[in-house]
Parts: C-alpha cells; sequence; structure tokens
C-alpha cells in the first residue's frame, strides 16, 4: 500500500468513526442486539400462581429499562418476597433480607400510588434508589407519591399478589 493510499483509508476511517458508524472499511456493519421496549411483566411464582403489571417507560425510563434487563437476565429467579405487610408486598433482594441491592438514582413522577401500582425500593436518601428491590402496594398508598418512583400498574392478577407470604419465591419474570 502507498503512502496515499494509506493516507486516503486513514482519512476515511476518521470520517466513518466520526459520523458514528459502526462499519469497518472493507467489512459489513453488524447490528447488535436490541430488545423491544418493555411495556408488560409476568411474574411467575415458585408455588404457582402469576401476575403482570403493565411498566410505564414513558415515567420512569431507566427504572423499566433496569426492571427489565435484570429480569430477562434471570436475576430475580428464585429471589424471594421478604417483606409482606397488609398494604404491601416486597422482593427482588440479592440478599433476602431487605438491605442488599446497589444504589441508583431516583426517577419520581406524576403517577399515584394505587391499588396494584409498582415501585422500587429506597432507603433514607431519597435521591437514591435501590436497583433491585421492587414492591406491589396491595391497597391505595397515596403517601408514598413522589417520596419512591412508580414504574407499574398491575393489570391482572392482584388476588396472586395478596396472597404472597415472606419467603414465596419469584420463578420468572417474563418481558414483553
Amino acid at each position: 500500500m502507498n503512502r496515499r493510499t494509506l493516507l486516503r483509508t486513514a482519512a476515511a476511517t476518521l470520517v466513518v468513526t466520526a459520523c458514528g458508524s459502526t462499519a469497518t472499511p472493507g467489512g459489513t456493519a453488524t447490528n447488535s442486539p436490541s430488545f423491544a421496549p418493555a411495556t408488560k411483566a409476568t411474574v411467575e411464582l415458585a408455588k404457582g400462581g402469576t401476575f403482570t403489571f403493565t411498566l410505564r417507560p414513558d415515567k420512569a425510563p431507566q427504572t423499566v429499562a433496569r426492571f427489565a434487563e435484570k429480569s430477562r437476565s434471570g436475576f430475580y429467579n428464585d429471589k424471594i418476597f421478604h417483606r409482606v405487610e397488609d398494604w404491601v408486598v416486597q422482593g427482588g433482594d440479592p440478599l433476602g433480607t431487605g438491605t442488599g441491592g446497589e444504589k441508583v438514582p431516583s426517577e419520581y413522577n406524576d403517577l399515584s400510588f394505587n391499588l396494584g401500582s409498582v415501585g422500587i425500593a429506597r432507603g433514607q436518601d431519597p435521591a437514591i434508589n435501590n436497583g433491585s428491590q421492587w414492591f406491589v402496594v396491595k391497597k391505595d398508598s397515596t403517601f408514598l407519591d413522589k417520596q419512591y418512583t412508580n414504574f407499574g400498574i398491575v393489570s391482572s392478577g392482584i388476588e396472586v399478589v395478596n396472597g404472597i407470604k415472606i419467603g414465596d419465591k419469584i420463578k420468572t419474570i417474563k418481558i414483553e
């Protein structure tokens, strides 16, 4: 390869890189795998029963994306519901104690925590959410509004949610 050809190839490579193309000179572009936007989650319990909730990527895009990614990877499989009260069930903690999970930025919105709303847990700092633990409210819980990230609402199977006991396991979560 002579100097002129080398310089042209280098210049073309710089232009292609600057324009953001993933094609390589002399090669073909490959598309990285991507998933359709998540709009629905179906939770199957190990003891039997399922419940489905509509996801709200329009109101909590990062939260929905993180939840969908973890669900698709099998992260939540065999995780337990560690907290069950008359108004809420909570699970997804990798430690199973309510103390596990990574810290991520909060993503508050204007959705109200009505019966069946799905939210992300957090600790004392309202700017930080838990990246793993999530909950479903079993009754209207508007005192959580703008204090916790609401990212969905149960569309079917609220009776299954109401029957969850401490220690019940998530078999799988299917994302559509």
